[in-house]
């Protein structure tokens, strides 16, 4: 059956939603999108699922791996079982959006312009980056009397106004400063998290999504990564902690108490908590602890141009998109006897249809697990990498050190809060009412 890459999203109401082992979890019950102002995309962000037992769940729609036209596969069969509430900024479809009355300058359909129009449901597309964003709407212009079926229109997103996020009283700034943020990158956002009171911070993470959210806290201080998280209930801690690399969440679990990091462990994922439990157990000091143990890693019988479709992918840090690397079976870490890596250049000078294994660089040396920093920041100025292997005493492969993280540790422990220039800091994209350091220094 095949992979829709463009849906209606009423359409998806009633699907069946089911892990990878094809086990139903439940049934999709409405779409939650977040809006925002022209040019800028506006996307769906999550499923409202009933389970069996009709609880309503959030389901991220990066959790989904395929929908189809009778179902809706998951990446995994995991799922977080906190009660759905929309955030500042989202909407329903079906609940929100559905029957709102607007208005389209769309000049492929004159006759609709200058009267009110009725959202009959909204059209999603899959965009390369995995994101699902609103690309056109189907309205009812005049409604039929007398029995007679309304007339139906397909009009261009960009042309339908009327329909914004909703402002709630007690919150009459967060959609503008929600918005504001999902422009910056993450390590802006930290900083300017950073010098929030605790109060405004945890209002601020509430109202975030778990995948910008994780995203955000994996660029704060160490110890203001575990003070986010410690603020967070136990089973949204748990959550997040699954959309971070499992170097960055390890950091974090080593760095809270013993019992409530392992009660955050049993409560991921085992596919992603299995990981992390492996990150714990190298000494901090060592190239095993900076290590992200999901490069892209292959068999010597992928194609070249199989190969280039894995590093295009637009959530692959561009540091582990520089090297490829090639195992025998299994390909998961620990993987089989590691062969040699194949740096991107190459792949861009080769032929699509050869077989990675005939290209690949075997005499390059590897990292072990047990090295230390500076041995990793020799490693790459020797070789002039952004990125190595970790193997263990076996040649198995472990994963990959990347340059940036090897940097997060060298440089001195309060560089983030420093800035980039310290005797002349980014300026922020809007000045906070006090800094946050000097109320915790205060008190």
């Amino acid at each position: 059956m095949s992979t829709l890459t463009r849906v209606y999203a009423g359409r998806l109401a009633g699907l069946q939603v089911r892990g990878p082992d094809f086990e139903v979890i439940g049934r999709v019950r409405d779409v939650v999108i977040a809006l925002r102002a022209y040019p800028r995309d506006s996307r769906a962000v999550g499923l409202v699922v009933e389970l069996t037992t009709k609880q309503r769940i959030f389901l991220p729609m990066l959790r989904i791996a395929a929908i189809e036209p009778g179902d809706i596969t998951l990446v995994s069969g995991q799922v977080s079982m906190r009660q759905f509430r929309p955030r500042v900024g989202e909407q329903t479809v079906i609940g929100d959006i559905i029957g709102t009355r607007v208005h389209t300058d769309d000049p492929d359909e004159p006759q609709l312009h200058g009267s009110a129009v009725e959202i009959a449901d909204i059209e999603l597309e899959r965009t390369r980056t995995r994101d699902w964003v609103i690309s056109r709407v189907a309205v009812i212009g005049k409604r039929g009397t007398f029995g007679r079926t309304s007339e139906l229109n397909i009009v261009d997103w960009r042309h339908v106004h009327g329909l914004s996020a909703p402002a709630q009283a007690a919150d009459s700034s967060m959609v503008e400063t929600i918005a504001a943020l999902d422009d910056m990158r993450p390590a802006d956002v930290a900083s300017y998290i950073n010098e929030l009171t605790d109060a405004e911070r945890n209002k601020l993470a509430y109202q975030l999504n778990d995948e910008r959210l994780a995203d955000i806290v994996a660029e704060l201080p160490e110890d203001d990564q575990a003070e986010m998280i410690e603020a967070l209930d136990i089973e949204r801690a748990a959550d997040i902690l699954e959309e971070m690399d499992p170097d960055d969440a390890a950091d974090i679990l080593q760095d809270l108490d013993e019992s409530k990091a392992e009660v955050l462990l049993e409560l991921m994922d085992p596919d992603e908590s299995a990981p992390v439990r492996r990150m714990m157990g190298f000494s901090e000091d060592t190239v095993g602890a900076l290590m992200t143990p999901e490069p892209v890693i292959l068999s010597p019988q992928t194609t070249v141009a199989e190969a280039l479709a894995h590093v295009r992918n637009p959530d692959l840090p561009v540091s582990l998109s520089s090297l490829i690397f090639v195992t025998r079976a299994p390909t998961a870490t620990p993987t089989g006897s590691y062969l040699g890596c194949i740096h991107l250049q190459r792949l861009l000078r080769e032929p699509p249809s050869m077989l990675i294994g005939g290209i690949l660089d075997p005499e390059l040396p590897a990292l072990r697990v047990d090295d230390d920093h500076a041995t990793a920041a020799r490693y790459f100025a020797t070789y002039n990498l952004v990125c190595g292997p970790v193997l263990d005493e076996n040649n198995h492969l472990l994963g990959a050190v990347a340059v940036d993280d090897l940097l997060d540790h060298l440089l001195p422990e309060n560089w983030r809060e420093d800035g980039i220039r310290p005797d002349d800091p980014t300026p922020r994209p809007f000045p906070p009412a006090r800094r946050r350091r000097e109320v915790k220094r205060r008190g």
